[in-house]
């Protein structure tokens, strides 16, 4: 089956570790552009974070963004799918988490907003190149009708993976909790994930899914990595995402992108 439809994870993916694009990686996608496949972005990343890359790498089609709780054109921003987290919950969660002395964050849109910022927050900003407003969460949250596209909570990954349960447990389905990294235990709605969001724009392109590759490195790409028609693991990727792939490619480091997409998606 040709592959007509390639969706990348961001960071540890397509981004090395100084979060630049290899000129390898660019050529190879660039290349499939021309030969008519579609390229796009599914990262946990706000689009503001995700835009520039885009740009860099001439994409056409829709991103998606916020782990498939949006689903953006790549250089007009104009919102094709949306599905936030109600207020009211957002709000309990928040003011959960913070009881159990977790620091967080939410997102609105291109907004990024904490109660407090730390260290944490810090090394946020720095690694994501965005602005950190602090402010009242509960506050701001109920002025918000609409509700948030994600909560970030980030700590130790011994902490987070003692959170992630209890979380699991009291929200139940009402959200779907994953992990990008270590640190970052993500919250998005219950009823969305990279997979569905990958699912729905390749219907709109009409795509089938046995024409879609994705590539991904962490637990927030297992879905996308299982919808997908060839499922593709980074070499530095997750053990537990590598045993769900139909393929381990080379490491972020190695343009493992550009590997997969040489050897399974050009022709000639």
């Amino acid at each position: 089956m040709t592959i007509r439809l390639v969706a990348m994870d961001l960071d540890d993916t397509l981004l090395r570790d100084d979060c630049t694009i290899s000129p390898r990686v660019v050529k190879a996608i660039q290349k499939a552009q021309m030969q008519g496949v579609k390229v796009t972005i599914a990262t946990g990343r706000m689009p503001i974070s995700t835009r520039p890359y885009a740009k860099q790498l001439g994409l056409d089609v829709p991103v998606i963004t916020y782990h498939g709780a949006m689903i953006q054109q790549a250089v007009s921003g104009d919102i094709l799918f949306r599905h936030p987290i109600p207020s009211a919950l957002a709000s309990e969660i928040v003011q959960d988490v913070g009881r159990r002395g977790n620091y967080a964050q939410i997102y609105l849109k291109d907004r990024v907003i904490a109660q407090t910022l730390n260290e944490w927050s810090e090394e946020y900003a720095r690694i994501a190149s965005v602005h950190i407003e602090e402010a009242d969460l509960p506050g701001i949250l109920a002025q918000e009708p609409e509700g948030v596209e994600k909560i970030l909570v980030i700590g130790e990954e011994s902490d987070l993976d003692q959170l992630a349960p209890l979380l699991n447990q009291r929200y139940g389905k009402k959200v779907h909790i994953t992990k990008s990294k270590p640190h970052f235990l993500e919250i998005i709605e219950g009823t969305v994930n990279k997979g569905v969001a990958l699912a729905a724009l390749a219907e709109r392109l009409g795509i089938s899914r046995q024409e879609v590759m994705a590539i991904g490195d962490s637990f927030n790409d297992l879905e996308m990595i299982q919808y997908a028609g060839v499922g593709v693991a980074m070499g530095n990727a997750r053990k537990e995402i590598k045993q769900q792939a139909d393929i381990v490619t080379l490491t972020n480091e190695e343009d493992g992108v550009a590997e997969a997409i040489e050897q399974y998606v050009l022709l000639g």
